[in-house]
């Protein structure tokens, strides 16, 4: 059985072969086929692992929204970037450590949200995804987890699957954090996919522009 925590933080940008950035983060689709680097998180997020990092960070928008902080400019650090507080362990951003089921179903819903985001901004080809798969074979993943990659991989994005596995407003936020992580957003495909994406998990806009400020703030381009 595939272990969804450290997928997903291989995912990130911590695994093998640089991880998601190096490998599969800026368009998981498109630019396993390019040289482009896309986003990678920052030590303080990819140290926590990987469902805690979406946690924590999804933890930290809800605490400026919140507070009535959302939308004022936070302030960046030009060579490191902001240090994470974990979210409570067993409250609705992160399930306790000895809820492993709780832990794996969410790390799948986020792996799923990623690959969703990354496949929106158009339709494969044979040839494409073969290359894709290909990729995924290089990445050095341990034999479950390769395999459930490419079976996600394979599978037709279901928008109403992903929206269904909010299960509260918090895991609609992390959701929304981890199509975040998985794309650029430099087309209008990538924008249209995020509003709508939105829209359907009942983010409000305010915090919708707080979860991009934190991943922006973290990722390091």
């Amino acid at each position: 059985m595939a272990d969804m925590n450290k997928l997903l933080g291989q995912l990130l940008g911590s695994g093998a072969a640089g991880g998601f950035a190096g490998g599969l983060a800026g368009g998981l689709a498109g630019n396993l086929l390019s040289s482009k680097k896309g986003r990678k998180m920052g030590k303080s997020a990819l140290k926590m692992g990987g469902v805690a990092a979406v946690g924590a960070l999804a933890y930290a928008a809800y605490q400026r929204y919140n507070s009535g902080n959302a939308g004022e400019q936070a302030v960046v650090p030009q060579r490191s970037e902001p240090e994470l507080v974990p979210a409570p362990e067993g409250s609705a951003f992160m399930p306790a450590k000895n809820d492993t089921a709780g832990q794996e179903t969410l790390g799948l819903t986020l792996v799923r949200a990623m690959i969703a985001a990354a496949r929106s901004d158009g339709r494969l080809d044979a040839q494409e995804s073969q290359a894709i798969f290909q990729r995924i074979e290089s990445l050095g993943l341990d034999p479950e987890s390769q395999s459930l990659l490419v079976a996600e991989m394979g599978r037709p994005v279901d928008m109403d699957a992903i929206v269904s596995s909010a299960t509260s407003p918090e895991v609609a936020a992390e959701i929304y954090i981890a199509s975040l992580i998985a794309i650029d957003v430099d087309t209008t495909a990538e924008q249209s996919y995020l509003a709508m994406l939105a829209a359907r998990l009942n983010i409000p806009p305010d915090l919708a522009a707080e979860l991009r400020r934190q991943v922006e703030a973290q990722a390091g381009n």
